[in-house]
Protein backbone atom coordinates (compact mmCIF):
# COMPACT_ATOMS: atom_id res chain seq x y z
CA UNK A 1 0.00 0.00 0.00
CA UNK A 2 1.44 3.43 -0.92
CA UNK A 3 1.99 6.00 1.81
CA UNK A 4 0.04 8.62 -0.14
CA UNK A 5 -2.57 7.86 -2.79
CA UNK A 6 -4.62 10.28 -4.86
CA UNK A 7 -7.34 8.55 -6.85
CA UNK A 8 -9.13 10.48 -9.60
CA UNK A 9 -8.98 13.74 -7.64
CA UNK A 10 -10.82 16.80 -8.93
CA UNK A 11 -10.42 20.30 -7.48
CA UNK A 12 -12.79 23.19 -8.13
CA UNK A 13 -12.46 26.88 -7.23
CA UNK A 14 -15.49 29.06 -6.48
CA UNK A 15 -17.67 26.06 -7.38
CA UNK A 16 -17.18 26.75 -11.10
CA UNK A 17 -13.50 26.59 -12.12
CA UNK A 18 -12.19 23.03 -12.46
CA UNK A 19 -8.42 23.27 -11.83
CA UNK A 20 -7.51 19.61 -11.33
CA UNK A 21 -9.20 16.97 -13.47
CA UNK A 22 -9.00 13.37 -12.36
CA UNK A 23 -5.44 13.26 -11.03
CA UNK A 24 -4.13 9.96 -9.63
CA UNK A 25 -0.74 9.85 -7.88
CA UNK A 26 0.95 7.27 -5.63
CA UNK A 27 3.97 7.80 -3.39
CA UNK A 28 5.60 4.88 -1.65
CA UNK A 29 7.13 5.20 1.81
CA UNK A 30 10.64 6.57 1.35
CA UNK A 31 9.98 7.57 -2.26
CA UNK A 32 11.03 10.78 -3.98
CA UNK A 33 8.48 11.78 -6.60
CA UNK A 34 8.51 14.84 -8.86
CA UNK A 35 5.36 16.53 -10.16
CA UNK A 36 6.35 18.49 -13.26
CA UNK A 37 4.56 20.93 -15.50
CA UNK A 38 4.43 24.49 -16.74
CA UNK A 39 3.14 27.41 -14.70
CA UNK A 40 -0.61 27.10 -14.14
CA UNK A 41 -0.76 23.38 -14.87
CA UNK A 42 -2.28 22.56 -11.46
CA UNK A 43 0.80 21.39 -9.57
CA UNK A 44 0.45 23.67 -6.53
CA UNK A 45 -3.28 22.95 -6.36
CA UNK A 46 -2.51 19.24 -6.01
CA UNK A 47 -0.24 19.95 -3.03
CA UNK A 48 -2.86 22.15 -1.36
CA UNK A 49 -5.45 19.41 -1.84
CA UNK A 50 -3.14 17.07 0.06
CA UNK A 51 -2.22 19.49 2.86
CA UNK A 52 -5.75 20.87 3.33
CA UNK A 53 -5.04 24.48 2.33
CA UNK A 54 -7.57 24.80 -0.50
CA UNK A 55 -10.30 26.41 1.57
CA UNK A 56 -8.19 29.54 2.11
CA UNK A 57 -8.40 30.11 -1.65
CA UNK A 58 -12.10 29.16 -2.01
CA UNK A 59 -11.18 25.79 -3.43
CA UNK A 60 -12.28 22.28 -2.54
CA UNK A 61 -11.80 18.67 -3.58
CA UNK A 62 -14.96 17.97 -5.56
CA UNK A 63 -14.24 14.38 -6.52
CA UNK A 64 -11.98 11.42 -5.90
CA UNK A 65 -10.13 10.37 -2.75
CA UNK A 66 -6.89 11.14 -0.94
CA UNK A 67 -5.51 8.63 1.55
CA UNK A 68 -2.40 8.80 3.72
CA UNK A 69 -1.09 5.62 5.34
CA UNK A 70 -4.43 4.00 4.52
CA UNK A 71 -6.55 6.69 6.21
CA UNK A 72 -8.85 9.21 4.53
CA UNK A 73 -7.49 12.77 4.54
CA UNK A 74 -10.44 14.68 3.11
CA UNK A 75 -12.33 14.86 6.40
CA UNK A 76 -9.35 16.31 8.27
CA UNK A 77 -8.31 19.93 8.72
CA UNK A 78 -4.83 21.17 7.86
CA UNK A 79 -3.47 21.04 11.48
CA UNK A 80 -4.51 17.41 11.87
CA UNK A 81 -2.83 16.53 8.56
CA UNK A 82 0.39 18.04 9.94
CA UNK A 83 0.02 15.90 13.06
CA UNK A 84 -0.47 12.85 10.83
CA UNK A 85 2.93 13.56 9.27
CA UNK A 86 2.42 15.82 6.22
CA UNK A 87 4.58 18.95 5.86
CA UNK A 88 4.02 21.45 3.06
CA UNK A 89 6.69 24.02 2.16
CA UNK A 90 4.83 26.67 0.22
CA UNK A 91 6.17 28.51 -2.80
CA UNK A 92 7.94 31.74 -1.87
CA UNK A 93 9.63 30.55 1.36
CA UNK A 94 7.55 32.73 3.78
CA UNK A 95 9.94 32.66 6.74
CA UNK A 96 9.49 34.89 9.79
CA UNK A 97 11.90 37.61 8.72
CA UNK A 98 12.23 39.29 12.13
CA UNK A 99 13.24 36.03 13.84
CA UNK A 100 16.60 34.27 13.67
CA UNK A 101 16.89 30.86 12.00
CA UNK A 102 16.90 29.17 15.42
CA UNK A 103 13.77 31.09 16.45
CA UNK A 104 12.07 30.17 13.19
CA UNK A 105 12.79 26.51 13.84
CA UNK A 106 11.60 26.75 17.43
CA UNK A 107 8.35 28.39 16.26
CA UNK A 108 7.58 25.25 14.26
CA UNK A 109 8.04 22.94 17.25
CA UNK A 110 4.84 23.69 19.17
CA UNK A 111 3.57 20.16 18.62
CA UNK A 112 6.49 18.80 20.68
CA UNK A 113 6.34 19.09 24.46
CA UNK A 114 9.80 17.73 25.24
CA UNK A 115 12.32 20.60 25.07
CA UNK A 116 15.19 18.14 24.85
CA UNK A 117 13.62 16.55 21.80
CA UNK A 118 13.13 19.98 20.23
CA UNK A 119 16.82 20.72 20.73
CA UNK A 120 17.72 17.42 19.09
CA UNK A 121 15.54 18.26 16.10
CA UNK A 122 17.09 21.71 15.79
CA UNK A 123 20.58 20.24 15.91
CA UNK A 124 19.61 17.75 13.20
CA UNK A 125 18.25 20.50 10.95
CA UNK A 126 21.37 22.60 11.47
CA UNK A 127 23.47 19.57 10.54
CA UNK A 128 21.48 19.14 7.32
CA UNK A 129 21.84 22.86 6.54
CA UNK A 130 25.23 24.12 7.80
CA UNK A 131 24.55 27.56 6.29
CA UNK A 132 21.77 28.05 8.84
CA UNK A 133 24.12 27.24 11.70
CA UNK A 134 26.57 29.81 10.36
CA UNK A 135 23.81 32.47 10.22
CA UNK A 136 22.09 31.42 13.45
CA UNK A 137 22.21 34.90 14.99
CA UNK A 138 21.02 36.87 11.95
CA UNK A 139 17.38 37.83 11.36
CA UNK A 140 15.96 35.60 8.65
CA UNK A 141 15.13 38.68 6.58
CA UNK A 142 18.86 39.20 6.04
CA UNK A 143 19.44 35.69 4.73
CA UNK A 144 19.90 35.09 1.01
CA UNK A 145 17.07 33.57 -1.00
CA UNK A 146 18.75 30.18 -0.93
CA UNK A 147 19.29 30.34 2.82
CA UNK A 148 15.66 31.31 3.36
CA UNK A 149 14.60 28.30 1.27
CA UNK A 150 16.80 26.07 3.42
CA UNK A 151 15.18 27.59 6.52
CA UNK A 152 11.68 26.97 5.14
CA UNK A 153 12.54 23.31 4.54
CA UNK A 154 14.21 23.04 7.94
CA UNK A 155 11.15 24.51 9.62
CA UNK A 156 8.99 21.83 7.97
CA UNK A 157 11.38 19.14 9.18
CA UNK A 158 10.81 20.30 12.77
CA UNK A 159 7.37 18.67 12.59
CA UNK A 160 9.02 15.27 12.00
CA UNK A 161 7.01 14.62 8.83
CA UNK A 162 6.64 11.33 7.04
CA UNK A 163 5.89 13.19 3.80
CA UNK A 164 7.65 16.43 2.84
CA UNK A 165 6.01 18.41 0.02
CA UNK A 166 8.08 21.12 -1.65
CA UNK A 167 6.48 23.70 -3.93
CA UNK A 168 8.96 25.21 -6.42
CA UNK A 169 12.01 25.22 -4.09
CA UNK A 170 14.25 26.38 -6.97
CA UNK A 171 12.19 29.49 -7.73
CA UNK A 172 14.37 32.58 -8.06
CA UNK A 173 17.59 30.85 -7.03
CA UNK A 174 20.95 30.69 -8.77
CA UNK A 175 21.79 27.31 -10.35
CA UNK A 176 24.54 26.53 -7.81
CA UNK A 177 22.13 27.09 -4.92
CA UNK A 178 19.50 24.94 -6.62
CA UNK A 179 22.05 22.13 -6.92
CA UNK A 180 22.97 22.48 -3.24
CA UNK A 181 19.39 22.45 -1.99
CA UNK A 182 18.35 19.55 -4.22
CA UNK A 183 21.38 17.56 -3.12
CA UNK A 184 20.40 18.08 0.53
CA UNK A 185 16.81 17.01 -0.22
CA UNK A 186 18.13 13.88 -1.94
CA UNK A 187 20.31 13.04 1.07
CA UNK A 188 17.48 13.60 3.54
CA UNK A 189 15.27 11.31 1.47
CA UNK A 190 17.94 8.60 1.31
CA UNK A 191 19.31 8.81 4.86
CA UNK A 192 16.12 9.53 6.81
CA UNK A 193 13.80 7.54 4.50
CA UNK A 194 11.57 10.60 4.32
CA UNK A 195 9.04 10.55 1.48
CA UNK A 196 9.22 13.65 -0.73
CA UNK A 197 6.76 15.08 -3.25
CA UNK A 198 8.57 17.75 -5.26
CA UNK A 199 6.66 20.23 -7.43
CA UNK A 200 8.92 21.89 -9.98
CA UNK A 201 9.07 23.75 -13.26
CA UNK A 202 12.82 23.07 -13.32
CA UNK A 203 12.46 19.60 -14.80
CA UNK A 204 16.21 19.11 -15.22
CA UNK A 205 16.90 19.58 -11.51
CA UNK A 206 13.84 17.61 -10.38
CA UNK A 207 14.45 14.60 -12.61
CA UNK A 208 18.06 14.60 -11.45
CA UNK A 209 17.06 13.52 -7.93
CA UNK A 210 13.60 11.96 -8.31
CA UNK A 211 12.89 8.25 -8.60
CA UNK A 212 9.51 8.65 -10.29
CA UNK A 213 7.77 11.58 -11.94
CA UNK A 214 4.37 12.72 -13.10
CA UNK A 215 3.85 15.32 -15.82
CA UNK A 216 0.73 17.43 -15.49
CA UNK A 217 -0.84 19.71 -18.11
CA UNK A 218 -4.06 21.68 -17.80
CA UNK A 219 -4.99 19.86 -14.60
CA UNK A 220 -4.46 16.35 -15.99
CA UNK A 221 -1.61 13.87 -15.61
CA UNK A 222 -0.40 13.24 -19.16
CA UNK A 223 2.66 11.11 -18.44
CA UNK A 224 4.12 9.08 -15.58
CA UNK A 225 7.04 6.73 -15.12
CA UNK A 226 10.55 6.52 -13.76
CA UNK A 227 12.63 9.68 -13.78
CA UNK A 228 14.91 8.05 -16.34
CA UNK A 229 12.04 7.24 -18.69
CA UNK A 230 10.72 10.79 -18.61
CA UNK A 231 14.20 12.23 -19.06
CA UNK A 232 14.68 10.15 -22.20
CA UNK A 233 11.25 10.88 -23.67
CA UNK A 234 11.66 13.12 -26.76
CA UNK A 235 8.57 15.21 -25.99
CA UNK A 236 9.74 15.90 -22.44
CA UNK A 237 13.20 16.70 -23.74
CA UNK A 238 11.84 19.19 -26.26
CA UNK A 239 9.31 21.01 -24.12
CA UNK A 240 10.60 20.61 -20.55
CA UNK A 241 14.32 19.90 -20.73
CA UNK A 242 15.22 22.56 -23.27
CA UNK A 243 15.62 20.36 -26.36
CA UNK A 244 18.85 19.63 -28.13
CA UNK A 245 19.99 23.25 -27.89
CA UNK A 246 19.61 23.30 -24.09
CA UNK A 247 17.23 26.27 -24.23
CA UNK A 248 14.00 26.46 -22.24
CA UNK A 249 10.88 26.68 -24.41
CA UNK A 250 8.25 29.39 -24.07
CA UNK A 251 5.27 27.28 -23.01
CA UNK A 252 2.76 29.87 -24.20
CA UNK A 253 4.34 30.20 -27.64
CA UNK A 254 4.66 26.51 -28.41
CA UNK A 255 1.66 24.66 -29.81
CA UNK A 256 2.02 21.03 -28.83
CA UNK A 257 -1.51 19.70 -29.06
CA UNK A 258 -0.48 16.74 -31.20
CA UNK A 259 2.14 15.62 -28.69
CA UNK A 260 -0.28 16.04 -25.80
CA UNK A 261 -2.83 14.00 -27.68
CA UNK A 262 -0.24 11.26 -28.21
CA UNK A 263 0.57 11.23 -24.46
CA UNK A 264 -3.09 10.79 -23.61
CA UNK A 265 -3.63 7.84 -25.97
Amino acid sequence: MPLLALNNVEVVYDSVSLAVKGVSIDIEAGGLVALLGANGAGKSTVLKAISGLLSAERGKVSGGSITFDGGDLLGLGAPERVRRGIAHVLEGRRVFEHLTPAENLFAASSMHRDRGHVRELMDKVMAWFPRLAQRAGSPAGYLSGGEQQMLAIGRALMTEPRLLMLDEPSLGLAPLLVDEIFDIVRRINADARLSVLLVEQNAVAALGIAQRAYLIENGRVVMTGSAESLSSNPDVQEFYLGGAQGQQKDYHAVKHYRRRKRWLT
